[in-house]
């Protein structure tokens, strides 16, 4: 995948400074340290109360994940031998160790924040969360009659004696540790429950006649589950009951052979997934001596990976809380407005002629602050209506159960259109609805494909093939977000809509390298992983660093969700010791150390968290006063950049350049809020100004200014 670069080459920059050995961050504990600015946001009393428990439970579930594949890899690697130093010069057990510790801080300081700050918030509100004995006893009462509708059908009762082994503790289930009594022989028995993770994780308790309807009361399953246990276990005497968790090697293994036979390989992987090693012990700060010996003993856990927290467990359920119809309590209702360059200025919230408008000019796309589904769904819904249209290409890494986008396809193909579907069923977590999607669009006639063995399939890519006056002409969508409509709301990203040729030559050949043979293919406007993404951007810092020695105008600047690749950084850290100003906005992970003296000083790095998560990447250079823009699905790490197909394509309009730039501008203001990164790794928040003041929240202003709209006033709790 060989890249034409429209500027002349220059020659290779040469090493100014001796780069030093420690001059990376660890990726882990810096992810650690993104999920402890989740973690800011839910402390805030700022932040919208109902937003708090979000970011809550957003907490709770980045853990699980970073425990299920992070932790789980790095134990994995280690016990197989195949662990080396990380780039940050750490020993693979070294590492271990500081998550270790960090973790334990951040999971205390979770549970804190919920129990002594948002749930007594939310108290005050008319939302409470209590316990059992803290019920009246009328909703007692109901609740028992839910225990027998609704939870009792559906409960397990596991025993462990000589003729029951320890079962199996599937991951992220929570569970109730139970010792039992017999009262003939006075012997004790343990047993373990499995709390349904089918059922609501905090059970709406039903209100009372005349209470308040903006009130709302919730107890946890568990509760629930405990008091009712002498019906699981009649006969004997309940002793002692106590919560766990715990959390296991969720990561995929599978040897890729041949595509045909990847699904099935996967599939049989995904049933696997269930049985992976114990790598985290949750358990209840007040649970039994006894009881935590047999449990760390039995699930092979070590005592660093025992997390003991007060309850409840497991607050990944407070999400569902949050969802609660209080609009006072959380951020202000928005709702996106379709791009003024496919309206022909009209104000509507419908699609206009999406053909015609991309027709007229290159439509940079900013979602979701414009409207995805007036926009890049339009788009494909009208491709697959129009009888012009003969053929639709079309990239599927992550959509939603209910996809529009899937129904386009189907019912493209359905018309006799030529439709072929990359989908990447290696995306992690989602990979059985991926292999549903996969089959339904087969069944329907689509040409299903999964990509180069070996290599994800990461791009953001359509393309759509039409028959018009002059011939064919071919519009494309690049764009840095999934084509799943419902993340569409959530996620920042951009993308763009072009009948440019030089993109929809590049597209062909890139869907044709994707479905066929063609491994020395050269691209034009795109820079394409993993042969060509690395070297065309280090080409362009490179550039940037030879206009600084010219005295010429020269700056690079980033955006991105995470940045570790070793190559990458050491290119900037050349472009700083040059003179080159570099700038970085980067959400999750960064393994760059910036203000570094005689490495990094002219690197500045923010992190900016907010209502949306901030998805886009963009890469922007000076390059001597005629500034260039690029964006893509490509983060700055080893596996984007050497085992993905990545695609990044060059803004063409400089109207999108000056956009894109804004919008770097505004991300690296002092005025706006945000998180620097320092010297020696930790992140600080700067979100008030010297007297106190809230500092411009980026995406509010962003709703507030984009065309048409007018600001929102803020609201709190």
């Amino acid at each position: 995948m060989t890249a034409t670069n429209p500027l002349p080459a220059v020659s290779p920059v040469e090493e100014t400074v001796e780069l030093p050995e420690d001059r990376f961050a660890d990726r882990e504990v810096s992810w650690l340290a993104f999920n402890e600015r989740v973690l800011q946001m839910a402390e805030d009393p700022d932040t919208h109360l109902l937003e708090r428990a979000r970011f809550l439970s957003i907490f709770a579930n980045n853990l699980d994940e970073f425990f299920m594949v992070r932790v789980a890899g790095l134990k994995r690697r280690i016990a197989t031998g195949l662990a080396v130093t990380a780039a940050s010069g750490l020993e693979p057990r070294e590492v271990l160790n500081e998550i270790s510790v960090r973790a334990h801080e951040l999971t205390e300081r979770h549970a804190n924040a919920f129990l002594e700050s948002v749930r007594p918030a939310l108290a005050e509100a008319g939302i409470t969360i209590v316990r059992w004995d803290e019920l009246a006893h009328g909703e007692q009462v109901r609740l028992h009659g839910f225990f027998r509708d609704q939870v009792f059908p559906v409960l397990t009762p596991l025993a462990v004696d000589p003729a029951h082994p320890f079962p199996y503790i599937s991951g992220l289930s929570l569970n109730l540790a139970v010792v039992v009594r017999n009262p003939t022989t006075d012997k004790e028995h343990f047993a373990r429950v499995k709390v349904p993770p089918l059922l609501p994780r905090f059970v709406a308790v039903e209100p009372a006649d005349g209470a308040d309807p903006r009130s709302a009361r919730f107890v946890p399953l568990e509760d629930v589950i405990a008091v009712h246990l002498d019906q699981l276990f009649p006969g004997m005497e309940v002793v002692q009951h106590h919560t766990f968790r715990v959390t296991r090697n969720e990561d995929l293994e599978v040897e890729e052979d041949d595509a045909e036979n990847l699904l099935q390989a996967l599939e049989k992987e995904l049933l696997r997934r269930r049985f992976g090693p114990a790598v985290r012990l949750e358990v209840a700060s007040d649970i039994a001596p006894e009881v935590r010996e047999l449990l760390v003993r039995e699930l092979g856990i070590h005592e660093k990976e025992v997390y003991e927290l007060p309850e409840p467990l497991d607050l990944r359920g407070l999400g569902d809380i949050a969802d609660l119809d209080r609009p006072e309590l959380k951020f202000p209702k928005f709702v996106a407005r379709t791009h003024r360059d496919l309206t022909d200025g009209a104000e509507t919230a419908k699609p206009s002629d999406v053909f015609a408008a991309i027709r007229n000019r290159e439509v940079l796309l900013h979602h979701p602050y414009d409207s995805f589904s007036t926009s890049v769904q339009a788009f494909l819904e009208q491709a697959a209506a129009d009888p012009k249209v003969l053929a639709i290409k079309q990239t599927l890494y992550r959509t939603s159960g209910d996809s529009p986008i899937v129904d386009a396809l189907i019912d493209a193909a359905e018309a006799g259109k030529q439709v072929l579907a990359l989908v990447e069923i290696k995306a992690r977590f989602d990979e059985q609805a991926n292999i549903t999607w996969a089959r339904k669009l087969e069944q329907a006639g689509v040409h299903v494909v999964y990509g180069l063995v070996g290599l994800k399939t990461h791009a953001k890519l359509s393309l759509v093939v039409r028959q018009e006056a002059g011939g064919l002409r071919r519009y494309c969508h690049v764009g840095t977000g999934n084509y799943n409509p419902k993340t569409a709301r959530l996620y920042e990203d951009m993308g763009l809509l072009t009948d440019d040729p030089q993109v929809g030559e590049d597209l062909t050949r890139l869907f044709n390298q994707l479905s066929g043979y063609a491994p020395k293919t050269a691209y034009k406007r795109l820079l394409v992983a993993p042969r060509s993404l690395r070297t065309g951007l280090i080409d362009r810092i490179d550039r940037e660093i030879d206009n600084a020695r010219q005295g010429l105008p020269a700056g690079v600047r980033f955006k991105m969700n995470s940045i570790v690749d070793e190559g990458i950084i050491d290119a900037l850290y050349r472009a700083s010791a040059a003179g080159v100003p570099v700038d970085v906005v980067v959400r999750g992970i960064c393994a760059l150390k910036p203000g570094v003296p005689g490495l990094s000083e002219n690197i500045r790095v923010r992190s900016i968290l907010g209502r949306f998560l901030e998805h886009s990447r963009i890469f922007w250079f000076a390059s001597a006063g005629d500034p260039v823009a690029m964006i893509g699905s490509a983060d700055m790490m080893h596996r984007n950049l050497d085992r993905r197909v990545e695609a990044v394509v060059r803004l063409g309009d400089p109207r999108h350049v000056r956009e894109v730039s804004q919008v770097l501008d505004d991300c690296m203001a002092e005025t706006t809020s945000s998180w620097h990164l320092g010297p020696d790794g930790t992140w600080v928040r700067h979100h008030r100004d010297a007297d106190g003041n809230p500092l411009r929240d980026l995406q509010e202003h962003i709703i507030a200014t984009r065309p048409g709209r007018r600001p929102t006033a803020r609201r709190r709790r």
